[in-house]
């Protein structure tokens, strides 16, 4: 320990903080880290992702956009690059933050994420911002691909819409995905939540139809998916209509659905994180 002139020593005093209100260095510091951690191998995931939506888009236009389709009065690959796009983004999202606890506690170092002077909150925030980073520049490599791809075109209607839907779907995934790997205790407890909650839920939310084409019943089990509002919602964004309802209201009712949604369930997580569970323990 070393002391000043006066004699005194440079540290503060026992049990006097020295770091008020937001840590707003180990904020930055947290979310550069993650954000680094999937650049560097951005062909798997950002340019992979833009590949796999391209062969979806080419597959499903070729079975099903024959003889001048159309959905919605546009054509059936318009139709569907929304979609895309967005199920892109919250896939990625959630691959993002599903790895971040889970990794730490099978590796050792999960006292990467607890010993820093950072509090629940700023941990949630830097985890959940590296997703959305990571699901925004999915969706970039996504559209830029889409551009050359004849039969789409993507001109947006509602730029808010496309901002409030993209941003709250990724929101919605990425708490998903940090409960995921808050629970899971290996990588196949995360692969479980994947391969039976997230892609049956995001391939059936309308990505490739109109729920008007269900039975009732159908629909109304649709309209209770969130993935539904996120995608539609998106959708609504590029082409001016979708199938939440036939006005801009029901539009907005599902912006706020979604984004009541994502508070609740950020509340859920953050009392999670408080409490220790599975981490501390």
């Amino acid at each position: 320990m070393h002391a000043n002139n006066s004699g005194r020593s440079n540290f503060p005093a026992q049990g006097v903080p020295t770091i008020h209100r937001i840590n707003r260095m180990g904020l930055w510091t947290l979310y550069m880290k993650e954000v680094r951690r999937f650049f560097k191998v951005q062909t798997q995931t950002i340019w992979a992702p833009a590949v796999t939506t391209l062969l979806y888009l080419m597959i499903f236009t070729v079975a099903m956009g024959q003889g001048g389709r159309q959905v919605l009065g546009v054509p059936f690959a318009s139709f569907i690059a929304p979609g895309l796009i967005v199920m892109g983004m919250i896939n990625n999202a959630f691959a993002n933050t599903s790895f971040n606890f889970l990794a730490g506690k099978i590796q050792g170092t999960i006292v990467d994420y607890l010993m820093p002077p950072l509090s629940e909150l700023e941990l949630m925030i830097g985890l959940i911002g590296a997703a959305v980073t990571r699901a925004v520049l999915v969706g970039l490599a996504i559209t830029l691909a889409m551009l050359f791809w004849p039969g789409v075109s993507l001109v947006p209607h509602h730029p808010w819409a496309i901002a409030w839907f993209g941003l709250m779907g990724a929101i919605l995934l990425s708490v998903v995905g940090l409960v995921t790997s808050l629970w899971a205790e290996k990588f196949d407890h995360a692969a479980l939540i994947t391969n039976f909650v997230i892609t049956p839920l995001t391939m059936l939310s309308g990505t490739f139809y109109v729920i008007s084409n269900l039975h009732p019943v159908f629909q109304t089990i649709s309209r209770l998916n969130p993935f539904f509002y996120v995608i539609s919602g998106f959708r609504f964004g590029f082409l001016g209509q979708s199938d939440i309802g036939a006005t801009n209201g029901a539009v907005f009712s599902g912006a706020l659905y979604l984004g009541v949604l994502n508070v609740v369930l950020c509340v859920a997580l953050y009392a999670l994180l408080r409490s220790g569970w599975k981490l501390k323990s």
